[in-house]
């Protein structure tokens, strides 16, 4: 049995492929009935959201969205949820990140020609559609141009961090962002945090800046990895959360919404938090 809450999902205005009326029609069938959408540096999709949970009176969706960071030698990203998404500041700071999400795209694009993997501008473009262009956008390209048979092997072989097609954009430091969400009353979480470096000295420093829960129930996370996960959750004062980061790609790794162990009580401590800031009336 699925878990009533997904916390951290993609539509179309960022790399998922189903459009937010799509995801949340999708997510419902599955049981889910608290969900946010928490798309790459854009809160674009969440007019068409609202108005798809609208329809399902005991759905609740949180306005969300997911911003990566820079640490040296890796990369941290944040999730924000109860954010107040019409703050025009906060819109006017995401374009200058979604503008360079584009020219890091571009040149990546770049890199895979000289590297013998051509793919075409066009398709990239059109796999993102109204979307902000990502690296999965390229990954898919990638694979219709037969360079690779999966977007996972993309990434690979490809796309990672470490990968020759690479290339840095502009970030923000963890702080910094979870400094930006607790400015338009968002409550921060750390997405995925099992494979970095240094992690109870990290999560402690975002405490201290206002970091609130942490993923622990993710995708194929074991459940070693789950309590592990959980135990330092408890240690540092944070919500153990989590959410099926569902793209639609497919693939082992892939879980469908609500496809997570997540129990109902931090989801209700979350909701109760965002009850005692006020953030419910923007629900």
């Amino acid at each position: 049995m699925g878990s009533r809450a997904d916390l951290h999902t993609h539509s179309t205005f960022s790399d998922g492929v189903l459009t937010p009326t799509e995801l949340i029609e999708l997510a419902y069938n599955h049981g889910v009935r608290v969900m946010s959408l928490s798309d790459h540096d854009t809160t674009q999709g969440l007019p068409e959201a609202f108005a798809a949970a609208a329809r399902h009176p005991e759905f609740m969706l949180i306005p969300g969205i997911e911003m990566s960071t820079d640490i040296p030698g890796s990369e941290v990203h944040i999730l924000g949820h109860f954010i107040d998404w019409k703050d025009e500041r906060f819109e006017r700071e995401l374009v200058i990140l979604r503008k360079s999400r584009l020219g890091r795209a571009h040149k990546m694009v770049e890199r895979l020609t000289e590297l013998g993997k051509p793919v075409a501008w066009e398709r990239v473009e059109s796999f993102a559609g109204e979307g902000a262009v990502g690296r999965p956008h390229i990954a898919r390209a990638l694979v219709e141009a037969g360079h690779v048979a999966t977007v996972s092997e993309a990434f690979d072989l490809y796309l990672s961090r470490t990968g020759p097609a690479y290339v840095e954009r502009e970030r923000l430091t963890p702080i910094e962002v979870v400094e930006m969400l607790i400015s338009v009353e968002g409550l921060p979480t750390i997405a995925h945090p099992r494979d970095l470096d240094n992690l109870e000295e990290l999560l402690t420093k975002l405490k201290a800046a206002g970091l609130v829960g942490m993923e622990v129930y993710y995708q194929d996370y074991t459940p070693d990895e789950v309590e592990r996960l959980r135990a330092l959750a408890d240690k540092i004062g944070l919500i153990p959360l989590g959410g099926s980061d569902y793209h639609g790609f497919g693939g082992h790794h892939q879980r469908e919404p609500g496809d997570i162990p997540l129990p109902d009580e931090p989801v209700e401590r979350l909701l109760a938090l965002a009850r005692e800031r006020g953030a419910l009336e923007r629900v």
